[in-house]
């Protein structure tokens, strides 16, 4: 009998779903900040799409998450601000006003997280 290469007959198929959990907070400022200053607004003052009122800022999961700040409804630029996750007291967003620019009181800011989680599935037939 000749020699025969002996290869595994094998297939794999793999299903990868994603769900985005969004969440959205909102605050309204109550005093001006002017340019050249950073709003800070920590996670106690947020409140959620409810109304009730937020106490930690969701984590961010590496690689699998962003967040996007928006000041009287127009999304800002990814270098102004800094979101940093937690509870009150740790948890907070600070927005970096650019000189010659200011925030009015009684301006609504939105900050929008979402957060990706995946899972797979791979199933092996042989």
């Amino acid at each position: 009998m000749a020699l025969q290469i002996m290869k595994i007959l094998a297939s794999a198929t793999t299903v990868t779903t994603i769900s985005p959990v969004n969440t959205k907070l909102f605050y309204v400022t109550t005093a001006q900040t002017n340019g050249g200053a950073t709003l800070t607004i920590d996670a106690a003052d947020f409140f959620l799409d409810d109304g009730s009122a937020a106490t930690t800022l969701p984590v961010l999961e590496s690689s699998n998450s962003y967040y996007q700040v928006y000041i009287n409804g127009l999304l800002q630029m990814e270098g102004l601000s800094t979101y940093t996750p937690g509870a009150t007291g740790v948890g907070s967003v600070e927005v970096d006003v650019p000189v010659g620019g200011s925030i009015l009181a009684g301006t609504p800011i939105i900050v929008e997280v979402v957060n990706f989680t995946p899972a797979s599935a791979t199933t092996v037939t042989t």
